[in-house]
């Protein structure tokens, strides 16, 4: 596994952003190849501080010109410019908003992401749904629903991301989705974003009212349903694959954990993957409501679907998909899936690490669901 010792330096971070920049995959997939660049070429720490103010000028910047757009009745620059808004807030925030100054970027994420949604096309428009969450918890699970225009009762796929990418960095998946006349739902994962839960051994109750409401409200063809989680939100999707088979279509791990990623030899060997810009054990801790490393491991620990005897039981039709080379979920994953219940289908991407990012990934799984949900 390619490891580093600690944390990065500064100009390794610079060397890494610049490398994905050019490749153009996440997190540095979304803005400007130029203005990013600029960014990173002044940015003078990876603290809180520092990180998020300096994402976040450049966003208010594109902010303030797509309020200029607005108000000339340029539709179409204001879209794209709130959209480079919200992508240089989004990093402002990234990877997970741990600091003040990241909260506030993350804060001006959501607000320029609603702007930019109500001018997309098709439309990206905000739902809430009420929560019946415990004491502490929240009470509302935020969507995007995206409707595929001019097609009525359509099939639907519910998303969510991972660790550090939310449900508004759905969006290209979306619109892939949309152009094939799917609807889409997308959420935070488990503990993310606008969550209302932590991630435990529980947290698919998140998942069940969006569920409930696809199938009622009459928006969707509740006969065609399909999910996708996205990294650490495969793991959820398979979950829900083994918990809901009757409910589902398809479900799609694309590069998510099951058993080996939360045992702890995995979790010391991917402390600092080479895959990884920074921050990947307080993201992670953040997301289980963590307060030090024991309930790190420990939280990773609670979420083994085997030890929870799930592996064994009827699935739904299920893709697993990842790089080969993976150094943030162990492949071993993949082959501890395909030795138990129901037969999946599966597609390692040689040569590639987390998510198997390249050209082919996305068509690969919108064809897969064309197949299931034709």
């Amino acid at each position: 596994m390619a490891e580093r010792a600690g944390p990065r330096t500064l100009q390794d971070a610079k060397r890494w952003m610049l490398e994905k920049l050019v490749a153009r995959v996440h997190p540095m997939g979304l803005t400007d190849p130029d203005a990013t660049r600029a960014v990173i070429d002044a940015l003078t720490g990876l603290d809180g501080a520092s990180w998020g103010n300096a994402w976040m000028a450049r966003g208010d910047q594109f902010a303030k010109a797509a309020a200029v757009f607005e108000a000339d009745g340029d539709a179409a620059a204001a879209r794209d410019a709130w959209y480079q808004a919200y992508g240089f807030y989004f990093l402002g925030r990234f990877p997970c908003p741990n600091h003040a100054e990241k909260q506030a970027s993350y804060e001006k994420a959501l607000d320029a992401y609603q702007r930019f949604g109500a001018l997309a096309s098709p439309v990206i428009e905000p739902v809430s749904l009420p929560f019946d969450g415990r004491p502490g918890e929240g009470r509302e699970i935020a969507l995007y629903v995206r409707m595929p225009d001019g097609a009525a009762n359509p099939p639907v796929i519910i998303m969510w991301g991972g660790v550090d990418a939310w449900k508004e960095e759905m969006t290209i998946l979306t619109e892939g989705l949309a152009r094939q006349g799917y609807a889409t739902v997308a959420l935070d994962n488990v503990g993310t974003g606008q969550s209302p839960i932590k991630a435990g051994p529980d947290g698919e109750r998140q998942f069940m009212p969006v569920l409930e409401w696809v199938a009622s409200c009459g928006r969707f063809d509740s006969g065609r349903v399909a999910i996708v989680g996205r990294s650490f939100g495969g793991h959820w999707a398979t979950k829900l694959a083994h918990l809901c088979p009757g409910r589902l279509r398809a479900a799609v791990n694309w590069g998510g954990g099951v058993h080996y990623m939360f045992q702890p030899d995995w979790i010391e060997a991917s402390r600092h993957p080479d895959s990884y810009l920074m921050e990947l054990v307080e993201t992670r801790s953040r997301m289980l409501g963590a307060a030090d490393d024991a309930e790190y491991i420990e939280g990773f620990r609670r979420l083994s679907l085997l030890d929870q005897g799930l592996l064994d039981r009827p699935c739904a039709p299920l893709l697993l998909i990842n790089g080969k080379n993976d150094t943030q979920c162990p492949i071993t994953d993949i082959e501890l899936l395909t030795e138990h219940g129901d037969p999946k289908s599966v597609r390692l991407f040689p040569g590639r690490g987390h998510m198997g990012f390249g050209p082919d990934t996305v068509p690969t799984i919108i064809g897969w669901l064309n197949a299931r949900l034709a």
